[in-house]
């Protein structure tokens, strides 16, 4: 379980980020972090990875608290905390195999990393995950050769190589088209399903995010100000959120979606 309690970020004396944020998610839980430019959803993803440091506050995740580890226990606790980024954060140069095993290097001693020699447990087990996200064929393609898509995939198998208990994924739709998007975020979905993950997605696309999580924190400003399930979406909510706008669309652009997600998943049964 992720408990987070009373968490807020300042850059240097610039003014809050974030304001003082509690929220708990339990194990298997997909949580869609929602919000304007600005309101501290990518923040809050990188003070519970650590790649920033809170101000004030806790983040705990099974009981460890890592808002105050050293250097090197945050290193070791990182190890289960998978990361998708937007931009894939890939090596270009390297092979689809050589990326997703390199989520296996904070297991590893130094020795062994830096001549990426690889156990042949950790080969076996990311030729699985490539499998399981549909590339299992291109794993020894360079990452420059993939689609954004394909690279997407790439960056959810590496992060799976960590055997992590717990997902961040920061906008992993951002730059695909809507029929990519939805099979990231149900491929997403299916492999937190199956191992009982728990994951926090920082998405802009509402529609998408009440298609495919358990449930949405809406951020303002640094603050929570929803936490509820995707069906509690309200146009006044939204409007709490986003400010004033018309939401009729983005109720409307759901409920197509869940249309187009059971007419691919018909498709995928019958193929």
């Amino acid at each position: 379980m992720l408990k987070i309690e009373h968490l807020k970020k300042r850059y240097k004396t610039g003014p809050w980020v974030l304001k003082d944020i509690s929220f708990e998610v339990p194990d298997g839980e997909i949580v869609g972090l929602i919000g304007p430019s600005g309101a501290g959803k990518s923040t809050m993803i990188r003070c519970v990875n650590r790649l920033i440091d809170p101000s004030e506050g806790n983040i705990q995740l099974d009981g460890v608290n890592l808002s105050n580890l050293s250097s090197s226990k945050v290193r070791e606790q990182r190890r289960h905390i998978g990361m998708i980024f937007q931009e894939y954060a890939l090596v270009e140069r390297l092979s689809v195999m050589e990326n997703v095993l390199s989520g296996r290097l904070g297991y590893l001693p130094f020795w062994r990393s830096f001549l990426r020699r690889y156990p042949e447990k950790d080969i076996d087990n990311a030729f699985e995950y490539l499998d399981r996200v549909g590339l299992i064929d291109h794993a020894n393609k360079r990452a420059d050769e993939l689609s954004g898509g394909q690279r997407q995939r790439v960056g959810i198998a590496r992060a799976l190589a960590q055997d992590p208990r717990l997902l961040l994924v920061d906008e992993p739709t951002a730059s695909l088209d809507p029929k990519t998007s939805r099979q990231i975020m149900r491929l997403i979905q299916s492999i937190c399903r199956e191992k009982s993950l728990s994951a926090i997605i920082n998405i802009h696309d509402v529609p998408l995010a009440m298609q495919f999580v358990d449930r949405i924190i809406g951020l303002q400003g640094g603050e929570v100000v929803f936490d509820g399930k995707p069906d509690e979406l309200t146009e006044d909510v939204l409007t709490r959120i986003y400010g004033d706008e018309d939401w009729t669309d983005v109720k409307a652009e759901d409920d197509d979606l869940g249309i187009d997600q059971e007419n691919d998943q018909e498709s995928e049964e019958a193929a």
